[in-house]
């Protein structure tokens, strides 16, 4: 019968609230719906996974909220340039974990990580949300300028928090959302400076007429194909709406904004395709040493 478990917090502050959202938002939660009644207003935010544990002996002192991080060292660094509350210093605890307590006036939350992940049946690998060294380019519609200037200050803002260097973003503008998956399969594919993943911005509004189906179909599908035939992320931020009210709530007010959202799958992207790389180096490395090994045998 239970279908979900929810944990709401009151922060002290709206100022507070901000605060916790922007780190929240850095850390890669997902975004919910959220509520506004008039006098109370709330802010969801959505985690890959959540359970309920009951306890004894868990002392006074520790947090209202576990969030598990896959790298805690990260999170510590991302949560003090914050300056949304106090943050502790990384300890180890009872639980074979390392944790730091964050205290916001209302609110205290401990992000911890195992010492060593619980074995699985199977290997998983995920990207990080920091990533170093990494280029990116952003290709941007012109048209809408006034919904996709806040998709890219969305997308800088994701990149800047991620550890990215202004020179190492480099921003194409074109006309309107169709002209991107052209520019973007261009920036991908450029040799001389290379980047690692292009963010793709755009809007397109529903009109009175079907060229609003046609034109959003090509645009996904281009994008799609400037990513398989440069081997690169070309993650997809064009707004797809009905209305300009359903933009403007997707750029940055109720639903979150999209340009950060494509922007950090990019440097997810971007990270994960390093360890594959990396992954399949050592395996190629560890195969060459038993052909080796072999020959010597022989």
């Amino acid at each position: 019968m239970i279908r979900s478990l929810t944990i709401v917090r009151p922060t002290a502050s709206a100022a507070e609230q901000k605060a916790l959202s922007r780190l929240f938002d850095a850390l890669g939660f997902e975004r919910g719906a959220g509520w506004d009644s008039g006098r109370e207003k709330g802010e969801s935010f959505l985690a890959p996974a959540g359970n309920l544990e009951i306890a004894q002996g868990w002392g006074a002192g520790q947090a209202d909220l576990l969030v598990e991080v896959s790298d805690l060292d990260a999170a510590h660094a991302t949560a003090k340039k914050s300056r949304a509350g106090a943050v502790g210093g990384i300890a180890h605890t009872t639980w074979k974990s390392r944790m730091f307590l964050f205290d916001a006036d209302a609110l205290r939350i401990g992000f911890w990580q195992f010492d060593k992940p619980p074995r699985a049946r199977f290997q998983t690998r995920e990207g990080e949300l920091m990533v170093a060294g990494a280029r990116f380019g952003i290709v941007v519609s012109r048209f809408n300028a006034f919904i996709t200037e806040r998709l890219l200050q969305g997308a800088l803002d994701a990149l800047h928090r991620s550890g990215t260097r202004d020179q190492d973003i480099e921003v194409v503008r074109v006309p309107g959302a169709f002209e991107v998956p052209l520019a973007a399969r261009t920036l991908a594919l450029q040799k001389k400076p290379a980047v690692d993943a292009v963010i793709c911005l755009g809007l397109l509004m529903r009109g009175e007429t079907s060229n609003y189906e046609h034109m959003a179909n090509e645009v996904a599908r281009g994008i799609g194909r400037a990513a398989e035939a440069s081997g690169k992320p070309c993650t997809y931020g064009v707004l797809t709406c009905d209305t300009l009210e359903q933009a403007v709530d997707r750029a940055g007010l109720k639903m979150g904004n999209k340009g950060f959202e494509a922007a950090i799958s990019a440097v997810e992207m971007v990270s994960l395709g390093r360890k594959l790389r990396e992954r399949k180096k050592q395996g190629k490395q560890k195969n060459q040493g038993k052909r080796s090994a072999a020959r010597k045998k022989r």
